[in-house]
Parts: C-alpha cells; structure tokens; sequence
C-alpha cells in the first residue's frame, strides 16, 4: 500500500508563487513515474506535472513554462514550484503515480487558491 501527503497550498494573489510538496510512504512499483494533478471544483481530476526516472519533466500546456517539477529521495518526495500563479489554478492539488494504478489511494491534496 501507497499513501500520499500533500502541503504547501495557500492564499496567493495571481503572479504570486507557491511550493508544494508530497512525501510518500509504502512501496510503489518500481519504474512508476511520479506526478502533480489536480481538479477544480466542479472539474475532473487532470494531471498536470510529471517527473520521470533521471530527472525528466513533462507539463501540461497549461502550466509549462510556469510550473517546476522535482523530486528527492529516490522520488520519495516530490515538489511543485509553482510561479506566475493565475486564478485558473485555483484548484486541490494531489500527488501520485504516473499512470494511475487502479484502485489507488489520494490524499487530502494542498488547496492552492489565486485571488486578488
């Protein structure tokens, strides 16, 4: 079994920054990516940072150039830089494997909330 913690979510004004992170415990299958997702109220989960074995990165169009993922401890735990913060990332975020296994375990996730 795998569970995930999330923190680090706030209050920010749009331009602002903030720094999630994710701290991991139990075993997860090796070779499994890790991963930031995160769903708005009345939208579906939607994943939108991904780090990969050696260090590699992928964001959704939405957030790249904006968002920074990276990760510790054999990726154990996991960050999210978040800069130029815009009130559409307003929104739960969680952390995860990458792909989702099938009966997985989310956290409570980090409220991140953009607003003058």
């Amino acid at each position: 079994q795998v569970q995930f913690v999330e923190s680090g979510g706030g209050l920010v004004q749009p331009g602002g920054s903030l720094r999630l992170s994710c701290t991991t415990s139990g075993s997860i299958f090796p070779g499994f990516a890790r991963g930031w997702y995160r769903q708005a109220p009345g939208k579906n989960r939607e994943l939108v940072a991904t780090l990969s074995r050696g260090s590699r990165s992928n964001y959704d169009g939405s957030v790249k150039g904006r968002f920074t993922i990276s990760g510790d401890n054999g990726n154990n735990t996991v960050y999210l830089q978040m800069d130029s913060l815009k009130p559409e990332d307003t929104a739960v975020y969680y952390c995860n494997t990458v792909p989702l296994l099938k009966s997985t375990y989310w956290g409570q996730g980090a409220q991140v909330t953009v607003s003058s």
